[in-house]
């Protein structure tokens, strides 16, 4: 359903809360890869632009504890957004509630950015207390939503501010996210190939039944293949297996018939390690031995497959790509998929993402998706509460 977006929303003179994903890697209190702030900053211009009093929030880190605020306080961005945004006045306050932080939103002028500290400084954040929803909204006039990655979590700061705010709508990021995701899950040009890779059945298995009443094909690789090949009777060594998912894993086979493409050989080794002895092996895997990645004959499989697709939606690397030797399976899928033709080919985060992006990927897609636990959910075909309570057109 078309959701009202911050071209919609009257912003001059107003003050506008927006909650943005600043949860940027860092080590020794530097930031590593500021790559979410970069992708805030359409949104942050255009408000900017538009005369608008721009209030950011966010979250960073996991905050239980005294030292963890220390850890994860939100400053650091603040100067980092000052770097990007030479001639505007950007204000960190240090607090998330009271005087200080009152008083400095009062004092925002257009044109001017205020940061709030780290969302998760408030313990109620998480819960959604309506107190703390209520008392943020009233600090704003306007509410706008540019953190996929925080939009399926019902928090204070992702839905308790614009249930409390009638004049809200999404960002830009988010704006494209639901576009691109949209236009692949939900309105598939086809053949439609879903491809669905990473460690473990239980956290995909939903995404998987979502992708089967969907797509042509679902092409299934990584350490949760293993537990699909064990239950259609295979021997996987010391692969990771859930044993207690192996019928549910049947049951998906079946009403997966004709669907579900599987690998056909495996890279395997006798140890977790880029060091390990290595060999590939089609059909049982020897004891001893465990899966880490897929085999040649299992690539040139999965790229029959997607040949002729006009619609890839990818979920999970095919093997341990983080180790060279295991790297392959995941590499030849992103090739393939870069070479198809006038397709729609969206990564859905996460550790897909991050592979794409290792292994040089990054502008061969149409889409990478910013967030992994939101994009696994669109996938599933859950509700994203961040979204559902912005206002429609």
């Amino acid at each position: 359903m078309a959701k009202k977006t911050v071209k919609d929303l009257n912003v001059a003179g107003k003050r506008v809360i927006v909650r943005c994903d600043f949860n940027v890697p860092r080590k020794d209190g530097k930031i590593t890869n500021d790559n979410r702030i970069i992708q805030a900053l359409p949104t942050i211009k255009y408000l900017l632009e538009n005369n608008a009093k721009v209030i950011l929030m966010s979250h960073l880190g996991k905050v239980k504890t005294e030292e963890d605020k220390a850890k994860n306080n939100l400053d650091v961005v603040g100067a980092r957004l000052a770097e990007l945004l030479p001639g505007t006045k950007v204000t960190f306050c240090p607090v998330t509630r009271g005087p200080e932080l009152e008083k400095d939103v009062a004092d925002l002028k257009d044109g001017e950015i205020l940061l709030v500290q780290n969302t998760r400084y408030e313990k109620g954040e998480s819960k959604n207390d309506e107190e703390l929803g209520k008392y943020w909204a009233s600090l704003g006039d306007v509410f706008v939503e540019d953190a996929f990655g925080s939009v399926h979590r019902a928090h204070a700061s992702t839905v308790g501010i614009p249930s409390n705010i009638a004049e809200n709508g999404l960002g830009f990021l988010v704006e494209k996210e639901v576009d691109m995701l949209g236009k692949a899950v939900d309105e598939p040009a086809h053949p439609f190939v879903a491809i669905i890779g990473g460690a473990k059945v239980s956290d995909k298995i939903g995404v998987i039944e979502n992708m089967l009443a969907k797509a042509d094909k679902v092409i299934v690789g990584g350490g949760m293949a293993y537990t699909f090949l064990k239950a259609m009777g295979e021997n996987v060594g010391n692969s990771l297996v859930e044993e207690d998912k192996i019928q549910l894993a049947k049951d998906t086979l079946e009403k997966g018939k004709g669907k579900i493409v599987l690998p056909v050989d495996n890279v395997i080794a006798d140890a977790f390690s880029n060091d390990a002895n290595i060999k590939v092996v089609e059909g049982d895997i020897p004891e001893g031995w465990m899966g880490l990645d897929i085999g040649p004959k299992s690539i040139e499989l999965f790229k029959d497959t997607l040949k002729g697709a006009k619609t890839v939606v990818w979920n999970g690397p095919m093997g341990v790509f983080e180790m060279p030797n295991f790297e392959k399976g995941t590499l030849a899928v992103c090739e393939a998929i870069s070479e198809l033709p006038d397709a729609i080919t969206v990564i859905g985060g996460g550790d897909s993402a991050a592979a794409a992006i290792q292994l040089g990927f990054q502008d061969k897609f149409s889409h990478i998706s910013t967030g992994g636990g939101a994009s696994l959910e669109y996938m599933e075909g859950k509700t994203l509460p961040g979204i559902a309570v912005i206002s429609e057109k």
